[in-house]
């Protein structure tokens, strides 16, 4: 699942989901869009999903997150 995916089935706009992961809007807004993010704010998104579902996701869950190694 992208983390578009993800933020629409818990029903997140894309500020919540920054806020809840505590990242910049348009940090997330570049993640979501398939530019490369560090691990750390990988880290954080699937950290506010797993938050959110009550189930452990993990970077690599998420498909399409370009997470710059």
């Amino acid at each position: 699942m992208t983390l578009l995916e993800y933020r629409r089935k818990l029903g997140w706009s894309l500020s919540e989901l920054a806020r809840r992961a505590g990242l910049d809007f348009n940090t997330t807004k570049r993640a979501e869009s398939g530019e490369p993010v560090a691990s750390r704010t990988a880290t954080a998104l699937a950290r506010a999903l797993s938050e959110g579902l009550g189930q452990t996701i993990l970077p690599s869950d998420i498909d399409g997150l370009n997470v710059n190694i």
